[in-house]
């Protein structure tokens, strides 16, 4: 095997060499694009919001403090709001994905009768849709409003999700599931056993943008569950945290007091902070996922 590289790296022209040089700077430069966002983010996330005014901070801080950490956390319902959030992404995720395999299983099958119908029936609704006012009516019919399960109910099915599920599984080989059904297995066991295994990089995939899409949410809060403050999510409590540091600012001439000693805040500090707080769950969960991630859009996307 050396030896073998040491004869291609040998026989390399030298436009062979220049683009590898071009292509790793560039790769290198697209590393730095899109890291230095988020480190400057951190930075002026630890620093000093009085000092932080005078700008100049990039990638380090220049007065470290944790005075803007404290004015997120110092509200009791913070911690209660994550938690909200931590549910609403752990169980909406898991219904979520199971379900739209279990609708994605069905549409790929060629017996199934309406399978033409039911799948332009959920593409269409990517297109058109009844638009906020009948939404918020059909919720409030339906008895929903102040309600857990509003996270939950009305996104189950992601129509994006369900064709990346379905094409995954129009690759699998008809072969093993013709076997289980030889051996008496049911369309349900099947999906079970046979299907969910399978289809684990998709799976895993969908999982991700599901979670990441849950956590991010604060609009549906702010329409649905507004007045129910057991059921605020962290994101929209980051929101008004926000909103309250605008007013100050506006109130103090470009200073908001964080009532913790005299330390000041301002909106970018705030916005700073907020960034890091609310990415840093999926930054944890996120290299986890990274090779089903990676697989299930390379085998998702294209059928086999």
């Amino acid at each position: 095997m050396e030896k073998t590289q040491k004869l291609y790296g040998r026989f390399r022209s030298p436009g062979d060499r220049i683009f590898d040089t071009v292509n790793a700077i560039l790769l290198l430069l697209l590393v730095v694009v899109t890291l230095y966002p988020f480190v400057n983010m951190l930075a002026v996330s630890v620093n000093d919001a009085n000092d932080s005014i005078k700008g100049g901070i990039y990638l380090w801080p220049r007065v470290f403090s944790w005075s803007n950490y404290a004015y997120v956390f110092r509200e009791a319902t913070i911690f209660h709001a994550a938690w909200i959030s931590i549910l609403r992404t752990v169980i909406g995720t898991v219904i979520t994905v199971f379900c739209s395999a279990m609708v994605a299983y069905t549409i790929s099958r060629q017996d199934f009768v309406l399978r033409k119908f039911v799948s332009i029936a959920f593409v269409l609704t990517m297109y058109f849709n009844g638009g906020l006012i009948p939404n918020y009516l059909l919720i409030r019919e339906l008895g929903m409003l102040n309600n857990f399960w509003v996270y939950i109910i009305p996104g189950i099915i992601g129509v994006f999700n369900l064709i990346i599920i379905r094409s995954f599984i129009e690759g699998l080989p008809e072969s093993i599931l013709e076997s289980s059904r030889i051996d008496g297995a049911g369309e349900f066991t099947t999906f079970i056993k046979i299907v969910l295994p399978l289809t684990v990089p998709v799976l895993a995939t969908v999982a991700l943008f599901t979670a990441v899409w849950q956590w991010n949410s604060w609009f549906d809060v702010f329409l649905y569950n507004s007045r129910e403050l057991n059921l605020s999510t962290l994101q929209y409590e980051l929101m008004k945290i926000l909103q309250n540091s605008n007013a100050s600012t506006s109130a103090t001439d470009g200073f908001a007091t964080s009532q913790n000693g005299g330390n000041f805040v301002t909106p970018t500090s705030i916005r700073a902070t907020m960034t890091i707080v609310a990415s840093l769950p999926i930054i944890i969960v996120y290299p986890f996922l990274q090779k089903y991630f990676v697989k299930g859009m390379t085998l998702g996307g294209v059928k086999g």
